[in-house]
């Protein structure tokens, strides 16, 4: 009879947490949607998830900072800031419920308590949109339209307001890329709506025109005549690649920057969240997002650099393959990219030990680099062995990378995996760069290898927004 009641009262809390969950959910899309404040669970997205995702990132928040945080500790938070003026935001309920459980007395007026800790938002600076334009509509091209829509909110940030490529528009052509956009074999259907407008050459996104513009060269376009002033240009066609080639999209009217989703020459190569505060977006009209690889070594190269000193490492990135490579077996002008990359391992260069050095001059020299392009069509890893100045225990040199995920100015860019199973499709579909597998760590004194997982596209994809929002100066209040 126990046993039965014991049951009984499983389901009754499930029920319950059920219920709570559905709820918090109704505050995050009703605060996002209306008061254009973004809710994320210790960095990951809460706007359009269903309740057992939610469910798992409560889990997920539990275990990184060991305490027992559950969906009606968030759910009572959330319901506090309801009721608080706020600017355009984006807050961590996660650290909140964390804050809230390590000071007890202090958060049993959740309203009072959620004020002090967000007291520093009265003074963020009401922020003017910005037009934004994807020049070219490839594999990043579409992950930042899917991105770019999902978390347009009110419009009070980043609007989408055009899409540049080669060749004619008609109706099949607006079709395939309305199909590409709305499904993806590796990130699934976009979780949104796309109509194709044949009439206006445009494609309907969420209910928002996005005009599909042909042109053959970046000056020929007059933005201005689709009412685009003052336009972001993010190219991610990788056919322009230096100062002089991007310089060409400010001469199109309507246009005033340029963001390249590639290295670049002769501009800033930004990793965001470790040298973006070098550049003055005022002062700089051209920017690179340096590559998926960089992205992904810069942040955990950076804490061990300040942590420990770094004397010098050997990188090695196990990648997916790209659209660089050849479905079947065929000519390619680079040594072994030639062979069918589904079938194959291939041994390549990569430039990201060098590339490196332009976030974290510290690092000039000290890097060398490799990379192997495996047969998986997304998700990747790098696998850094390291030389430190100093010696380093597996526990201490974790603990320094878990500080940083949790707290400070790297919190966007490093996840801090507690999974022992962690395998590459799992970390598909993850915003943050650099995902660290605490539980592969090797030390050995001052020698250490580290492995970083991280999502070349979709990850990728979010530094370009994090920067995109830094150039267009349109970044909002965040806590974090």
């Amino acid at each position: 009879m126990s046993s039965h009641l014991d049951y009984e009262k499983e389901v009754a809390l499930q029920a319950q947490t059920r219920r709570a969950t559905i709820e918090f959910i109704n505050i995050v899309h009703d605060l996002w949607y209306d008061k254009s404040i973004e809710l994320v669970m210790f960095r990951n997205p809460l706007v359009d998830k269903r309740a057992s995702e939610v469910l798992n990132l409560i889990d997920y928040a539990k275990e990184f900072v060991n305490k027992p945080i559950t969906i009606h500790d968030a759910l009572s938070i959330a319901k506090a800031i309801q009721q608080i003026d706020l600017p355009s935001s984006k807050l961590d309920i996660g650290k909140l419920a964390y804050e809230c459980y390590l000071n007890p007395k202090g958060c049993e007026d959740k309203v009072a308590f959620v004020k002090k800790q967000l007291k520093n938002a009265t003074e963020a600076k009401n922020i003017q949109p910005k037009d934004v334009v994807l020049y070219g509509f490839g594999r990043i091209g579409r992950l930042l339209a899917r991105e770019l829509m999902t978390k347009m909110g009110k419009g009070s940030q980043l609007r989408l307001r055009a899409v540049v490529t080669r060749g004619e528009i008609n109706q099949t052509v607006l079709e395939k890329r309305a199909s590409l956009l709305s499904i993806d074999s590796v990130h699934g259907d976009f979780l949104g709506t796309v109509q194709t407008d044949v009439e206006n050459n445009a494609l309907i996104i969420n209910g928002t025109t996005v005009h599909m513009i042909s042109a053959k060269q970046p000056e020929d376009v007059d933005y201005t005549a689709y009412g685009i002033n003052d336009a972001l240009i993010i190219d991610n066609t990788g056919a322009f690649r230096d100062d002089v080639a991007l310089a060409r999209h400010l001469k199109a009217k309507g246009a005033s920057k340029v963001l390249l989703t590639a290295p670049g020459k002769g501009i800033p190569n930004i990793v965001h969240g470790v040298n973006h505060l070098e550049h003055n977006p005022d002062n700089v009209d051209i920017f690179s997002a340096a590559s998926c690889t960089t992205n992904a070594i810069s942040p955990v190269l950076k804490v061990l650099e300040d942590n420990f000193g770094i004397k010098k490492g050997h990188l090695e990135t196990i990648h997916a393959y790209t659209n660089d490579q050849n479905l079947v077996d065929n000519m390619h002008s680079k040594n072994r990219r030639g062979r069918a990359a589904a079938l194959n391992m291939v041994i390549t260069e990569t430039g990201a030990g060098k590339a490196v050095a332009k976030a974290i001059p510290a690092l000039e020299g000290k890097l060398t680099s490799n990379a192997i392009r495996v047969p998986v069509p997304n998700g990747s890893l790098a696998i850094l062995n390291l030389q430190l100045r100093s010696p380093v225990t597996t526990e201490a040199l974790n603990a320094i990378m878990k500080q940083n995920a949790l707290e400070g100015d790297l919190v966007e860019q490093i996840k801090y995996s507690l999974d022992a199973e962690l395998v590459s499709s799992d970390i598909v579909g993850t915003t943050a760069p650099s995902i660290f597998d605490s539980k592969a760590t090797i030390t050995d004194g001052e020698t250490i290898v580290i492995y970083v997982w991280y999502d070349n596209e979709y990850g990728y994809s979010h530094q370009v927004m994090r920067l995109a929002k830094h150039i267009a100066k349109v970044r909002r209040f965040t806590y974090y």
